[in-house]
């Protein structure tokens, strides 16, 4: 065969290819390379193979075709030399992947080169091992791995250590051949070995309760580990900026995280160097935040003393002043679920996370936002919503209808009264305009048409408010326009308060200039047709200039407004008929935001302790709240049989239609109001009351113990269709009122489930936070658990706990639905 000469070196292909202009250049650079390397193949005793593949994986890095060049990686493992190994070991971790055919030849050079005499040899193929290993590869080389961290050359131990890590990752009943030589790998002085060993041990940990309990009698000797760290002396092998080894310490505080979760022995042994690490680490470098960031999410994970959760909640506060932006986002961000677990540490430091709402980063004033929503109460809410309100004022357009949501929520659980709220929330939808939610709108509706003392004030208040040019602030005008409609007859009479009479011609007035505005939608344009011809049955003195506004919309382009104007306009020409079809509409049932459930005291739907899958269809089981009217038993039976619950306010498609906030587990469910059944269809709860906790990033920190001890209270919380979920209580009721529960569900079906996700709601009188499930899947014949942690917090002790649950989950293809009700948990009163 004829030879091409010596090929182009790598440094001058990236050389060409950087010089190109166009793509259309860069392509033709790398399709004439390509054919070459293509061409140099076909020479079996080529000796520029290394070169050649180098060049291609180059080309594979920008994005073109190298597939070609995976045989040509296999027969470089092949080669004996170390160089043409390490090229062909390379490639292979780029080329190839379980899909390819090619992958499967690689497992007979990979045996060999474990069992090399030459360290750096070895080395490779357990990298390579590790990055590309299929579950066949692993169960076939697994037994090698075992070996290999068991010699003496710290080199092969460390690397082997990794690549066991990625065994059990892949296939994790493998672990059990890890553990017994896993011990050795802790007790070693080598540092690489050490985060090798515990990277191995935090992983098999996270995968198995059994290894996790194994495990945590390593607790002091980490322990040991972590305190010759903190005392050694300077050390250039190891030393950054001043620190020693900062790599190996933040691993041994995650696997202390991981030992001490819901252990109050582990927790114990690990408080006083958790201490020492809080209090001794230098905060001047990112090195040392780094280590004291770590160390706060162990303190708060574990089952640490309460004066050491104030210590990290401090350190938290001090990165809140750190000019390092991306501190104060990481300080924010863990602050945020701190407050859940220490929310009067987390107070002291208001002020501080308020001045951050003026922060010029973006992402800095979300995460501010959110932590000043969860910070108010009823002593702070006035003060709360004056900076909010402020912020409101200049947040961009992506704020505003998240923030008029939170105030909103914030406002109805916390307001000192109906009028503040109300003042509150026009000044809100005055400021965040038209970003403002339907749901908004709706809320603020229901909350005027529920207290007859709040209507003439809230009518006469939204009459001044849509006097000015608000023609930026839509829902105000609708939530105006339907007051004044409704109330129309009310706001002309004269209060104490007011101080000049509202005149029927000025309310006119108002509908004239903005109905037909251009800027006005169609939407607000269609409740002000709607007030109009309510006014007309409620005004005397401007009837006429009402009836000619509802006509001159007989011919609108918009059908809606069309039929509106001509129906409305035949209505009011019949008499006596328009005054009861135009009259008062009755109390509108209580709505809130974020709600998570209906009265479940005489919820007639689910049977006491588990329920049965839904078998009618799903009907929306969140939009109405209030508690039903009383049946006769014939109609009571019927309820029983029809009226599911559907906890996230669904309707009966439930496929595809799970919220994605509740997929990743970490959403905050308030139920507060209407789970206590109020015999009154007329009335609602004069405070009611939701979560201001939304929209947590899915962040695992929370994520505790997941072994059962049978010393522990337990509870049977599902039991249908060969789902099973036990309830273990794995510390009732705290200092902080917050009681930690662990729910372990198995399948006894002899068919795997997918896509698992659970969903919970309690009384009114608490809170309840679920965090990150272990998985969403559940193995058959009871091979496997999902462990789904949660954290319940008592507000009051006026109503007693319970518990409704949902899930969600995929068999043979199909999508299930459990619901059930647990009247009580063991352990909690």
């Amino acid at each position: 065969m004829k030879s091409l000469g010596t090929p182009m070196r790598l440094r001058d292909l990236i050389r060409q290819v950087r010089a190109a202009r166009t793509m259309a250049e860069e392509r033709a650079v790398v399709d004439r390379e390509s054919a070459n390397i293509r061409e140099t193949f076909r020479d079996d005793d080529s000796p520029w193979k290394c070169r050649n593949i180098a060049k291609l994986l180059y080309i594979h890095m920008l994005g073109y075709p190298a597939h070609f060049g995976q045989m040509e990686c296999m027969k470089l493992v092949a080669q004996p030399r170390y160089t043409d190994k390490r090229i062909g070991y390379l490639g292979a971790m780029l080329l190839l992947d379980e899909r390819s055919e090619v992958h499967l030849l690689v497992t007979n050079s990979l045996k060999n080169d474990l069992n090399a005499s030459t360290q750096f040899v070895t080395g490779l193929a357990l990298c390579t091992l590790g990055s590309i290993c299929s579950s066949e590869m692993c169960r076939d080389l697994a037994s090698e791995v075992e070996r290999l961290i068991k010699s003496s050359n710290t080199y092969i131990k460390k690397k082997a250590a990794l690549c066991a890590f990625r065994i059990v990752k892949k296939v994790p009943e493998l672990m059990e051949m890890f553990i017994s030589c896993t011990k050795s790998l802790i007790s070693e002085k080598n540092h690489g070995v050490l985060i090798g060993g515990i990277t191995l041990v935090s992983e098999m940990c996270e995968k198995s309760p059994d290894v996790l309990n194994h495990f945590r009698k390593m607790v002091p000797n980490l322990v040991r580990i972590l305190k010759n760290l903190l005392m050694s002396g300077y050390s250039p092998e190891h030393d950054v900026t001043g620190i020693s080894d900062p790599f190996l310490q933040i691993k041994i505080l995650k696997l202390l995280r991981i030992l001490g979760r819901y252990d109050a022995k582990a927790s114990e042994e690990m408080n006083d160097i958790l201490a020492q690490v809080a209090t001794n680490t230098e905060t001047s470098k990112n090195v040392g935040n780094a280590i004291l960031y770590e160390t706060v999410l162990t303190i708060m994970e574990i089952r640490s003393e309460s004066g050491l959760r104030v210590l990290a909640v401090n350190i938290l506060g001090r990165f809140l002043l750190n000019p390092d932006k991306n501190i104060r986002y990481v300080a924010l961000n863990t602050l945020l679920k701190t407050v859940f677990v220490d929310y009067n540490a987390v107070q002291r430091h208001r002020t501080t996370v308020v001045d951050c709402l003026k922060d010029p980063d973006v992402s800095i004033r979300r995460r501010a936002m959110e932590l000043c929503f969860a910070l108010i109460n009823q002593a702070n809410i006035t003060n709360m919503t004056k900076e909010i309100l402020i912020f409101l004022e200049t947040a961009d357009p992506e704020f505003k209808a998240e923030c008029a949501s939170k105030m909103y929520i914030a406002a109805e659980k916390y307001s000192p009264n109906y009028g503040w709220h109300l003042d509150t929330m026009i000044k809100v939808l005055k400021l965040a305009g038209n970003y403002v939610p339907d749901e908004v709108v709706s809320c603020m509706i229901q909350l005027i048409s529920s207290h007859a003392e709040l209507q003439h004030y809230a009518a006469v208040q939204l009459y001044r408010a849509v006097q000015s040019d608000i023609v930026n602030a839509q829902p105000l005008l609708q939530v105006a326009f339907w007051t004044i409609g409704e109330f129309g007859d009310i706001i002309l009479r004269l209060n104490d308060d007011d101080v000049v009479k509202v005149e029927e011609s000025s309310i006119i007035d108002v509908f004239e200039r903005i109905l037909p505005s251009n800027l006005t939608n169609t939407i607000t344009k269609s409740y002000a047709l709607t007030a109009l011809a309510k006014l007309d049955t409620r005004f005397n003195e401007t009837n006429n200039r009402i009836r000619q506004m509802i006509e001159s919309n007989k011919g609108h382009l918009h059908l809606e407004l069309q039929q509106r104007s001509v129906e409305f306009s035949r209505l009011l020409n019949y008499g006596e008929l328009k005054f009861g079809l135009l009259e008062r509409m009755p109390i509108i049932t209580h709505n809130i935001l974020n709600a998570a459930a209906q009265p479940i005291e005489k919820d007639a739907s689910i049977n006491e302790g588990f329920t049965t899958e839904s078998k009618s269809e799903i009907n929306n089981l969140l939009g109405d709240l209030e508690a039903p009217p009383l049946l006769d038993s014939s109609e009571q039976e019927k309820a029983e049989a029809s009226n599911l619950f559907d906890l996230m306010n669904l309707d009966s498609n439930v496929n595809g239609l799970i919220p994605a906030e509740f997929m990743n587990g970490t959403k905050v469910i308030d139920l507060m109001d209407g789970l206590i059944n109020n015999p009154s269809t007329n009335k609602i709860s004069s405070k009611p009351t939701t979560s201001i906790l939304n929209d947590l990033d899915s962040f695992d920190l929370f994520t505790m113990d997941t072994t059962g001890k049978a010393s522990q209270p337990s509870t049977m919380a599902i039991n249908t269709n060969g789902i099973e979920g036990v309830l273990y209580v794995d510390s009732a009721f705290n200092e902080n009122s917050v009681a930690a529960l662990r729910l372990l569900i198995t399948n006894n079906n002899p068919l795997p489930v997918e896509a698992f996700n659970f969903q919970a709601a309690v009384t009114k009188a608490f809170q309840i936070e679920l965090l990150p499930p272990s998985s969403s899947n559940l193995p058959a014949n009871r091979q496997g658990t999902i462990i789904q942690m949660m954290n319940i917090r008592r507000i009051s002790s006026t109503h007693p706990l319970k518990m409704r649950i949902k899930a969600f989950y995929n068999i043979d293809g199909r999508q299930q639905l459990i619901e059930c009700l647990v009247p009580k948990i063991e352990g909690l009163s």
